[in-house]
């Protein structure tokens, strides 16, 4: 039995350090937050200018104008502070971001990471992912072990456009907890009842154990 999404995220939060200052990627990364320890402090940043986010609203708390880099409405919280796009790039790209978790088309066992355009879809761009990927002191990648056609996901060598080169430190999938390091990729951790031979029959990148 592979590890359900909820599972995945709640997997995830355990990458989280108290005091961290934390990037959330639209999707599935946002669900991330939901596991955090009230013990732990983990102040939220968003690209359009927000730090400190608090929760998901309630409908009667729904404020249209408050919204996080996704376009999801979100509360404030007593400490959240606001301020322009430049001054919230220059916080990722001056490295004041300790962690972001992103989700991902492709990853290749280097590290590379392709998360933002499927040639022949229309898309506005890559937003500020590249420069998250850059400036991040380390990435974590939350996605399916394989696309919906069953296609794996972790590969030699990514095949749609690079949002990054070699800027992938964690990745975390259905099937179980990888790493990256020298351009190796390594098997850390299996989902609950999930086995060896599965994970290989379903990646096409090497990795070790």
């Amino acid at each position: 039995m592979a590890w359900t999404r909820d599972q995945m995220c709640e997997r995830a939060a355990l990458e989280l350090e108290d005091g961290f200052y934390v990037n959330l990627g639209i999707g599935m990364p946002t669900l991330v937050a939901n596991y955090i320890p009230d013990s732990m402090s983990v102040t939220f940043q968003s690209e359009n200018g927000m730090l400190g986010m608090g929760e998901f609203p309630l409908d009667n708390e729904v404020d249209a104008d408050l919204i996080n880099a996704g376009k999801q409405t979100i509360t404030e919280l007593p400490e959240s502070v606001y301020f322009d796009s430049a001054t919230s790039f220059a916080m990722i790209r001056d490295g004041h971001i300790d962690l972001s978790i992103l989700g991902a088309l492709q990853v290749a066992e280097n590290g590379d990471l392709a998360n933002w355009m499927i040639p022949g879809k229309m898309v506005k761009g890559m937003g500020g992912a590249m420069d998250l990927v850059a400036g991040v002191r380390r990435v974590i990648v939350l996605m399916d072990h394989n696309a919906k056609d069953g296609s794996p996901k972790l590969l030699k060598k990514c095949n749609l456009p690079l949002t990054g080169a070699g800027v992938v430190d964690t990745v975390i999938t259905d099937l179980g907890l990888f790493e990256i390091k020298n351009d190796q990729l390594y098997l850390s951790e299996l989902a609950p009842d999930t086995s060896l031979e599965e994970v290989r029959e379903r990646t096409e990148a090497e990795f070790v154990q």
